[in-house]
Protein backbone atom coordinates (compact mmCIF):
# COMPACT_ATOMS: atom_id res chain seq x y z
CA UNK A 1 0.00 0.00 0.00
CA UNK A 2 1.53 3.48 -0.73
CA UNK A 3 0.52 5.89 1.51
CA UNK A 4 0.39 9.83 -0.01
CA UNK A 5 1.80 12.08 2.85
CA UNK A 6 1.84 15.35 1.07
CA UNK A 7 0.67 16.95 -2.67
CA UNK A 8 1.85 19.19 -5.01
CA UNK A 9 -0.14 22.34 -5.63
CA UNK A 10 -2.42 22.08 -8.33
CA UNK A 11 -3.03 18.48 -8.14
CA UNK A 12 -6.34 17.39 -7.01
CA UNK A 13 -6.22 15.69 -3.34
CA UNK A 14 -9.53 14.76 -1.95
CA UNK A 15 -13.49 14.66 -2.71
CA UNK A 16 -16.47 14.10 -0.75
CA UNK A 17 -19.87 13.58 -1.21
CA UNK A 18 -23.07 15.32 -0.07
CA UNK A 19 -26.32 13.67 0.48
CA UNK A 20 -29.42 13.64 1.17
CA UNK A 21 -29.16 10.20 3.22
CA UNK A 22 -25.65 10.07 5.35
CA UNK A 23 -26.27 6.89 6.93
CA UNK A 24 -27.60 5.27 3.59
CA UNK A 25 -24.85 6.51 1.74
CA UNK A 26 -22.50 5.33 4.21
CA UNK A 27 -23.69 1.92 4.27
CA UNK A 28 -23.73 1.60 0.11
CA UNK A 29 -20.24 2.80 -0.34
CA UNK A 30 -18.83 0.70 2.97
CA UNK A 31 -20.64 -1.83 1.24
CA UNK A 32 -19.29 -1.82 -2.35
CA UNK A 33 -15.49 -0.55 -1.52
CA UNK A 34 -15.45 -2.20 1.82
CA UNK A 35 -14.72 1.41 3.32
CA UNK A 36 -14.84 2.08 6.86
CA UNK A 37 -16.12 4.99 8.52
CA UNK A 38 -14.77 7.10 10.89
CA UNK A 39 -17.33 9.84 12.14
CA UNK A 40 -16.27 13.15 13.64
CA UNK A 41 -18.69 15.82 14.78
CA UNK A 42 -17.99 19.57 13.48
CA UNK A 43 -17.79 22.70 14.78
CA UNK A 44 -20.87 23.52 12.78
CA UNK A 45 -23.01 20.78 14.69
CA UNK A 46 -22.48 18.49 11.76
CA UNK A 47 -20.98 15.04 11.32
CA UNK A 48 -18.18 14.53 8.74
CA UNK A 49 -17.26 10.69 8.05
CA UNK A 50 -14.03 9.98 6.61
CA UNK A 51 -14.37 7.09 4.60
CA UNK A 52 -10.97 5.34 5.11
CA UNK A 53 -8.79 1.67 4.07
CA UNK A 54 -7.12 0.50 6.81
CA UNK A 55 -7.26 3.38 8.84
CA UNK A 56 -6.34 5.85 5.53
CA UNK A 57 -8.08 8.44 4.43
CA UNK A 58 -9.97 7.70 0.74
CA UNK A 59 -12.55 10.24 0.37
CA UNK A 60 -15.34 11.90 2.98
CA UNK A 61 -19.20 12.29 3.22
CA UNK A 62 -21.95 14.79 5.10
CA UNK A 63 -25.52 15.02 5.00
CA UNK A 64 -26.16 17.83 3.14
CA UNK A 65 -27.67 20.83 4.96
CA UNK A 66 -31.34 21.36 5.34
CA UNK A 67 -32.09 24.76 3.19
CA UNK A 68 -29.71 22.62 0.03
CA UNK A 69 -32.34 19.63 0.93
CA UNK A 70 -35.44 22.66 0.82
CA UNK A 71 -34.46 23.58 -2.43
CA UNK A 72 -33.78 20.19 -4.55
CA UNK A 73 -30.28 20.22 -4.16
CA UNK A 74 -29.48 16.56 -5.27
CA UNK A 75 -26.47 14.79 -4.00
CA UNK A 76 -22.94 15.04 -5.64
CA UNK A 77 -19.35 14.17 -5.41
CA UNK A 78 -17.27 17.54 -4.92
CA UNK A 79 -13.38 17.55 -6.33
CA UNK A 80 -10.43 19.31 -4.32
CA UNK A 81 -7.69 20.76 -5.62
CA UNK A 82 -4.73 21.18 -3.39
CA UNK A 83 -2.62 24.80 -2.87
CA UNK A 84 -0.44 25.87 -0.53
CA UNK A 85 -1.95 29.32 -0.56
CA UNK A 86 -5.43 29.00 -1.15
CA UNK A 87 -6.01 33.38 -0.77
CA UNK A 88 -3.90 33.66 -4.14
CA UNK A 89 -6.01 31.19 -6.07
CA UNK A 90 -9.08 32.52 -4.85
CA UNK A 91 -8.34 35.91 -6.25
CA UNK A 92 -7.10 34.21 -9.83
CA UNK A 93 -10.59 32.38 -10.04
CA UNK A 94 -12.30 35.93 -10.19
CA UNK A 95 -9.57 37.60 -12.70
CA UNK A 96 -9.75 34.72 -14.44
CA UNK A 97 -13.95 34.61 -14.91
CA UNK A 98 -14.75 32.39 -12.18
CA UNK A 99 -17.03 32.33 -9.29
CA UNK A 100 -16.29 31.94 -5.57
CA UNK A 101 -19.22 30.32 -4.52
CA UNK A 102 -17.30 31.02 -0.65
CA UNK A 103 -14.51 32.62 -0.32
CA UNK A 104 -11.62 30.51 1.71
CA UNK A 105 -12.84 29.77 5.47
CA UNK A 106 -11.03 27.75 8.17
CA UNK A 107 -12.00 23.99 8.48
CA UNK A 108 -11.44 23.69 12.33
CA UNK A 109 -7.80 22.30 12.43
CA UNK A 110 -7.72 20.34 9.69
CA UNK A 111 -7.06 23.19 6.34
CA UNK A 112 -8.73 26.19 4.96
CA UNK A 113 -11.23 25.74 1.92
CA UNK A 114 -12.77 27.28 -0.72
CA UNK A 115 -15.96 26.13 -3.40
CA UNK A 116 -15.82 28.15 -6.77
CA UNK A 117 -17.15 27.86 -10.24
CA UNK A 118 -15.47 27.65 -13.62
CA UNK A 119 -16.91 30.08 -16.84
CA UNK A 120 -18.79 26.91 -17.81
CA UNK A 121 -20.81 26.47 -14.08
CA UNK A 122 -18.35 23.34 -13.40
CA UNK A 123 -18.03 23.33 -8.98
CA UNK A 124 -14.43 22.34 -7.39
CA UNK A 125 -12.75 23.15 -4.53
CA UNK A 126 -9.66 24.07 -3.58
CA UNK A 127 -7.79 22.82 -0.33
CA UNK A 128 -5.21 24.11 1.54
CA UNK A 129 -4.41 21.27 4.44
CA UNK A 130 -2.92 21.95 7.91
CA UNK A 131 -4.10 18.55 9.73
CA UNK A 132 -6.23 17.02 7.13
CA UNK A 133 -3.80 16.69 4.03
CA UNK A 134 -6.40 15.17 1.58
CA UNK A 135 -6.64 11.42 0.54
CA UNK A 136 -3.84 9.14 1.87
CA UNK A 137 -4.71 6.62 -0.60
CA UNK A 138 -5.33 7.16 -4.37
CA UNK A 139 -4.40 5.16 -7.66
CA UNK A 140 -4.97 2.00 -5.90
CA UNK A 141 -7.93 -0.11 -5.72
CA UNK A 142 -11.43 1.43 -4.40
CA UNK A 143 -9.71 4.65 -4.22
CA UNK A 144 -9.39 7.88 -6.44
CA UNK A 145 -7.98 7.46 -9.53
CA UNK A 146 -9.15 10.16 -11.94
CA UNK A 147 -11.54 13.78 -12.21
CA UNK A 148 -12.30 14.77 -15.00
CA UNK A 149 -14.27 17.68 -16.54
CA UNK A 150 -17.17 17.48 -18.41
CA UNK A 151 -18.22 20.34 -20.14
CA UNK A 152 -19.29 21.96 -23.26
CA UNK A 153 -16.68 24.68 -23.89
CA UNK A 154 -13.01 22.88 -23.22
CA UNK A 155 -11.17 25.52 -25.03
CA UNK A 156 -12.78 28.23 -22.27
CA UNK A 157 -11.60 26.24 -19.56
CA UNK A 158 -8.38 25.06 -20.52
CA UNK A 159 -7.68 29.31 -20.50
CA UNK A 160 -8.99 29.41 -16.93
CA UNK A 161 -7.85 26.43 -15.44
CA UNK A 162 -4.06 27.29 -16.98
CA UNK A 163 -4.44 31.05 -15.67
CA UNK A 164 -5.86 29.42 -11.97
CA UNK A 165 -3.48 26.33 -11.57
CA UNK A 166 -0.97 26.93 -13.92
CA UNK A 167 -2.06 23.52 -16.00
CA UNK A 168 -0.79 22.86 -19.21
CA UNK A 169 -2.22 20.15 -21.53
CA UNK A 170 -1.94 17.11 -24.18
CA UNK A 171 -4.76 15.18 -26.05
CA UNK A 172 -5.34 12.02 -27.48
CA UNK A 173 -6.44 11.37 -31.21
CA UNK A 174 -9.92 11.38 -30.35
CA UNK A 175 -9.34 14.86 -28.49
CA UNK A 176 -9.58 13.67 -24.60
CA UNK A 177 -7.54 16.15 -22.85
CA UNK A 178 -5.46 15.58 -20.32
CA UNK A 179 -4.46 18.08 -17.67
CA UNK A 180 -0.95 18.11 -16.66
CA UNK A 181 0.87 19.69 -13.17
CA UNK A 182 4.63 19.51 -13.76
CA UNK A 183 4.02 17.06 -17.01
CA UNK A 184 2.43 14.49 -14.23
CA UNK A 185 -1.16 13.44 -15.76
CA UNK A 186 -3.40 13.99 -13.04
CA UNK A 187 -7.30 15.10 -14.55
CA UNK A 188 -9.08 15.04 -17.85
CA UNK A 189 -11.54 17.22 -19.78
CA UNK A 190 -13.93 15.92 -21.87
CA UNK A 191 -16.09 17.87 -24.31
CA UNK A 192 -20.11 17.42 -23.54
CA UNK A 193 -22.46 17.48 -27.00
CA UNK A 194 -26.24 17.41 -27.40
CA UNK A 195 -26.17 13.78 -26.27
CA UNK A 196 -25.75 14.94 -22.81
CA UNK A 197 -28.95 16.37 -22.60
CA UNK A 198 -29.43 18.77 -19.70
CA UNK A 199 -26.68 17.79 -17.61
CA UNK A 200 -24.53 20.30 -16.13
CA UNK A 201 -20.94 20.92 -16.82
CA UNK A 202 -19.30 18.82 -13.65
CA UNK A 203 -16.12 17.18 -12.33
CA UNK A 204 -16.84 13.59 -12.13
CA UNK A 205 -15.04 11.30 -10.08
CA UNK A 206 -13.45 7.96 -11.09
CA UNK A 207 -12.60 4.98 -8.80
CA UNK A 208 -10.44 2.49 -9.59
CA UNK A 209 -11.44 -1.05 -9.18
CA UNK A 210 -10.48 -4.66 -10.36
CA UNK A 211 -13.58 -6.05 -12.04
CA UNK A 212 -15.56 -3.38 -13.63
CA UNK A 213 -18.15 -5.86 -14.40
CA UNK A 214 -18.17 -7.49 -10.96
CA UNK A 215 -18.65 -3.97 -9.04
CA UNK A 216 -21.26 -2.38 -11.58
CA UNK A 217 -23.35 -5.64 -10.94
CA UNK A 218 -22.45 -5.31 -6.99
CA UNK A 219 -23.74 -1.75 -7.28
CA UNK A 220 -27.08 -2.69 -8.71
CA UNK A 221 -27.54 -5.32 -6.16
CA UNK A 222 -26.80 -2.83 -3.29
CA UNK A 223 -29.78 -0.12 -4.85
CA UNK A 224 -27.68 1.64 -7.37
CA UNK A 225 -28.60 2.74 -11.09
CA UNK A 226 -26.08 2.31 -13.65
CA UNK A 227 -26.52 5.30 -16.13
CA UNK A 228 -23.67 3.41 -18.13
CA UNK A 229 -22.67 -0.08 -18.20
CA UNK A 230 -19.60 -1.22 -18.34
CA UNK A 231 -18.30 -0.22 -21.47
CA UNK A 232 -14.90 0.49 -23.45
CA UNK A 233 -12.77 3.64 -22.56
CA UNK A 234 -11.06 3.52 -25.98
CA UNK A 235 -8.74 0.65 -25.61
CA UNK A 236 -6.90 1.42 -22.19
CA UNK A 237 -9.78 0.70 -19.83
CA UNK A 238 -12.81 -0.26 -18.63
CA UNK A 239 -15.39 1.95 -16.89
CA UNK A 240 -19.05 2.58 -15.90
CA UNK A 241 -21.22 5.49 -14.24
CA UNK A 242 -23.32 4.78 -11.39
CA UNK A 243 -25.73 6.78 -9.54
CA UNK A 244 -26.17 5.63 -5.65
CA UNK A 245 -29.65 5.02 -3.83
CA UNK A 246 -29.85 8.66 -2.71
CA UNK A 247 -28.59 9.99 -6.11
CA UNK A 248 -24.92 11.24 -5.86
CA UNK A 249 -23.05 10.12 -9.26
CA UNK A 250 -19.50 8.32 -9.59
CA UNK A 251 -17.83 6.51 -11.94
CA UNK A 252 -15.62 3.04 -11.61
CA UNK A 253 -12.72 2.33 -14.13
CA UNK A 254 -10.72 -1.13 -14.66
CA UNK A 255 -7.36 0.17 -16.64
CA UNK A 256 -5.73 -2.60 -19.27
CA UNK A 257 -2.47 -1.43 -18.11
CA UNK A 258 -0.67 -0.21 -15.29
CA UNK A 259 -1.84 2.73 -13.46
CA UNK A 260 0.21 6.26 -12.99
CA UNK A 261 1.92 5.80 -8.99
CA UNK A 262 0.29 8.22 -6.50
CA UNK A 263 2.18 11.59 -6.41
CA UNK A 264 5.35 11.47 -4.61
CA UNK A 265 6.55 8.04 -5.98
Amino acid sequence: MKVVTTYPDSVFCWVDLTTTDAEGAKAFYTALFGWNSDDRPTDMGGVYSMLQIEGKNVAGLSAMPPDMQAQGAPPFWASYVKHSDIDAVAAKITEAGGTLLFPPMDVMEEGRMAMAQDPTGAMFGIWQPRGHIGAELVNQPNTLSWNELQTRDVNEVKTFYQAVFDWTYTADESGYVMCLQNGRRQAGMLQMDESWGDIPANWAVYFLVEDVDKMAAQAQALGGTLLVPPSKAGEIARFSVVQDPQGGVFSIIQFNGPIDPPPGF
